[in-house]
């Protein structure tokens, strides 16, 4: 396997619902959490997917006009946080917006960033986490960016600076 490519379940070249603007989303490939209701079982499994170039990837997204940032989804992406991150630092560098989902909770991630190889600099680069698993219980169809109620929608770089917990409010206008 080649050291620049990620496994990816697929991309969504233009999407309007997995946060604000246009955005390219990276479905990753591998998923811990299997949540009851997942829409994205065929993301679980870590041998499933393609290899993906990832210089290619971050090309083809900074070429396209239209792309106001990029949305980290899956599987669960901090599985494959290195890689991830890699490409969120180059994103970074034309300014680029970039939201992750994630299982784990902000909490999780925040204690464990130095144990895990590339949480801490995905951490850096993100800045807007969807947190926590998908609840069937706690599904509902009118919530904006998350799939269940118990999932939060966290601007990180206000919460790392002030060292709390700072969502955001994303209710239709």
């Amino acid at each position: 396997m080649k050291e620049n490519t990620i496994r990816l379940a697929g991309i969504s070249y233009e999407s309007l619902v997995n946060g604000p603007g246009i955005r390219r989303v990276l479905f990753s490939q591998g998923c811990v959490h299997n949540c009851e209701g997942c829409f994205n079982k065929e993301t679980h499994s870590f041998n499933g997917g393609n290899l993906m170039d990832m210089d290619e990837i971050i090309k083809d997204i900074i070429d396209s006009p239209f792309i106001k940032g990029v949305t980290f989804s899956g599987g669960d992406p901090w599985e494959q946080a290195d890689k991830f991150a890699y490409i969120g630092e180059k994103l970074k560098e034309k300014d680029i917006n970039i939201w992750s989902y994630t299982g784990y909770t902000f909490d999780y991630i925040i204690e464990n960033k130095d144990k895990r190889a590339g949480w801490n600099d995905l951490l850096n680069v993100v800045d807007v986490l969807i947190d926590g698993k998908f609840e069937l219980r706690n599904k509902k169809s009118d919530l904006r960016y998350k799939g269940s109620s118990n999932q939060r929608i966290i601007d990180v770089k206000e919460s790392i600076i002030s060292k709390k917990l700072k969502t955001l409010d994303t209710s239709p206008a």
